[in-house]
């Protein structure tokens, strides 16, 4: 049975404008591999409704999950939620749950809980709240949907607590092969290779280092038995 799919939609202008480097998606991707899902597509959207509703509409009918990071937070420009619920078609407010965790939180710590942090509890009608134990303001999943913070150390605390509730599959295992030489050179024995393992992914990934050109030829795949015996077959056609 294949492993359940999914997609990423980073919303910004920020990380378009070059301003801020995505690391998400790059943790999102080890994370999905070891836990048996496959991240099939990531797409960056700006800060703008129409964008972001075409995007999770596109790829919420594509794929068994879509994960959203970024537009949560306290400012005029944090429209992630808003445009989640106009995805979904309900309303969007804020809820007594988000609101309680969000005004205790700012309590204990002495600051004022104003109108824009109360902004972070606004949570579409029908969402679950995902927990966010780094700064309390939740994400929250719904359907298929889970909206996380765009903020690295919050993000991934979202995802260390809704990754236990997916149903996942075979771990994405890959072994690697060094070759000192250019691809164009591999090219022809690792593309015949590859046709006799098509339940296996095989990719080349060409590198300068210290002026002399190599190649790190990588084996994919769920089944460590068939990983290794394409390996074997790898290093013998290119021995060290």
């Amino acid at each position: 049975m294949p492993n359940p799919t999914a997609a990423m939609l980073v919303i910004g202008d920020e990380i378009l404008s070059g301003r801020t480097r995505d690391s998400n998606a790059h943790h999102l991707a080890k994370e999905l591999s070891a836990h048996g899902i496959d991240l099939r597509e990531v797409r960056f959207v700006p800060d703008e409704d129409a964008a972001i509703v075409g995007a999770l509409d596109a790829l919420r009918a594509a794929f068994d999950h879509v994960f959203t990071s970024g537009g949560i937070g306290p400012t005029h420009d944090d429209i992630t939620a808003d445009a989640v619920a106009r995805a979904f078609g309900v309303h969007i407010g804020v809820r007594d749950d988000a609101r309680a965790l969000m005004a205790d939180f700012y309590a204990r710590t002495g600051r004022e809980f104003n109108e824009a942090r109360q902004r972070m509890a606004r949570i579409p009608d029908t969402a679950t709240l995902i927990d966010n134990p780094v700064s309390v303001a939740p994400g929250f999943t719904i359907a298929n949907v889970h909206v996380m913070a765009g903020v690295p150390d919050v993000f991934q605390a979202m995802l260390a607590g809704v990754l236990p509730t997916l149903t996942g599959g075979k771990p994405l295992l890959s072994q690697t092969l060094r070759v000192d030489r250019g691809e164009g050179e591999i090219a022809e024995g690792f593309a015949a290779l590859a046709a006799e393992y098509p339940d296996l992914s095989m990719g080349s990934y060409p590198f300068v280092q210290n002026g002399a050109v190599g190649t790190n030829l990588v084996i994919r795949g769920t089944e460590p038995g068939r990983i290794s015996e394409a390996m074997t077959r790898l290093a013998a056609l290119f021995p060290a």
